[in-house]
């Protein structure tokens, strides 16, 4: 039985970290939510885990509501989604370090594009701070989901 619980525990914590990186929208630190995009890349595209794009799909959604943008991250997610599943050059799973560099053209691109309408000092400032803070944030969380999933 105990052995059940664990499995049931490993196999649930990329869905609760989501879920806790959300719920731990801070405007300075963690404006809409947007950390949460980090398990959500890695469990659909490094790692995929089953039910995860659904998954992914929503808290997307979510994140757009919280930050009041009309589907941006959601339509960023999907278009990945479908990139990913036609291309057959890149492997994403055997890049390094838990392809932080495919993750920073993913935020980058998306967080360029959101704020290209309405671009100032003071807001390409606040992009560049919290680009860098995910970016850095990326490699502690994505390690902390392969030690407990055991995925070596």
């Amino acid at each position: 039985m105990k052995d059940k619980i664990v499995l049931f525990l490993r196999a649930i914590f990329p869905f609760l970290t989501v879920i806790f990186l959300w719920r731990l929208a801070i405007p300075f630190w963690n404006p809409g939510g947007i950390l949460a995009l980090i398990p959500i890349f890695y469990c659909t595209f490094i790692r995929p885990t089953p039910w995860f794009m659904p998954f992914g799909l929503l808290f997307c959604f979510l994140i757009d509501y919280n930050l009041g943008s009309l589907c941006f991250w959601t339509a960023i997610y999907c278009l990945c989604y479908a990139i990913n599943g036609f291309q057959i050059f890149v492997d994403l799973q055997d890049l390094d370090f838990n392809a932080v560099d495919v993750f920073m053209i993913f935020i980058g691109v998306g967080m360029l594009l959101s704020e290209i309408p309405h671009l100032n000092w003071t807001i390409l400032g606040r992009m560049l701070w919290t680009f860098a803070w995910t970016v850095t944030l990326y490699l502690p969380i994505t390690n902390l989901i392969r030690w407990v999933r055991y995925d070596r």
